[in-house]
This record gives structure tokens, C-alpha cells and sequence, in this order.
């Protein structure tokens, strides 16, 4: 583990399937890069910043996420998100994020994690089901 601090960067990279498309997800009927792929891409880029500088047994959820998807982007074509921690609140860590493909940038987004203890979360997710 190293130290948490603002400033620690990721970028996740993939190239655009018929997986991802807004006419996939259903998100609407064209098939290009849909707005749910770009927001896990984004999430994913977050998690890569955080990796290896968690404690042993923590992880984060994802709490809130603020998105513009600014621009369409075809399948085949390329895409990367570039997320870094601008600010860390408690348990609350705050990330800006920005989406570019091929082309020119395609998202931007404010996103929030929040810092848990992973075997105490599930234990909660277990018992909210053992409810129904």
C-alpha cells in the first residue's frame, strides 16, 4: 500500500463493440457508444487510480457520478478514460474524469467512491437479502 493523496491518475483503454452500443444497452437505437459503457469506463478508470494504495481489506463503492457525454463515438474506434483523485473527504474520495476517443473528447465527469470495509459490506448485502 502507498500513500493516498490527490493527484494519483489512471487511464483505462478499450475499443468500442456491439456490446457497447447505446442500441445494446438500450439506451437508445443507434449503434454507437453508449452512455452506461462510457460511465463503466469511467468508474473503471477510478478504481485503477485507487489500486494498490487501499488498505488490506478495503475497497470502494461508487457513490455518485456526474456525466457529459459530449460526443459519439463509432464502434471499432477506440477509447480511454483518464481519471484522477482531486480530493479525498473522510471516507469520500472525488475524481475528475475525462473520456477521449480517436477523434476528440468524448466524455467528462465528477465521480465519488466511497471507502469501505469489504467483508463488512457484503455481510450487509447478505442480510438486506436474507430480508426478502
Amino acid at each position: 500500500m502507498t500513500e493516498l493523496t490527490p493527484g494519483l491518475r489512471a487511464e483505462i483503454e478499450t475499443t468500442v463493440t456491439e456490446a457497447d452500443t447505446a442500441a445494446r444497452w438500450g439506451s437508445g437505437l443507434v449503434p454507437v457508444y453508449s452512455t452506461p459503457a462510457l460511465v463503466g469506463l469511467m468508474e473503471s478508470a477510478a478504481v485503477a487510480a485507487l489500486a494498490g494504495h487501499l488498505p488490506a481489506g478495503q475497497t470502494t463503492v461508487g457513490g455518485r457520478i456526474d456525466v457529459r457525454h459530449l460526443a459519439p463515438t463509432p464502434v471499432g474506434m477506440k477509447v480511454r478514460a483518464i481519471a484522477e483523485l482531486t480530493a479525498i473527504e473522510g471516507r469520500k474520495f472525488i475524481f475528475k474524469i475525462e473520456a477521449w476517443d480517436d477523434v476528440e473528447r468524448i466524455g467528462e465527469a465528477l465521480h465519488e467512491r466511497f471507502l469501505v470495509d469489504e467483508a463488512r459490506f457484503l455481510a450487509r448485502v447478505e442480510a438486506r437479502y436474507a430480508k426478502s
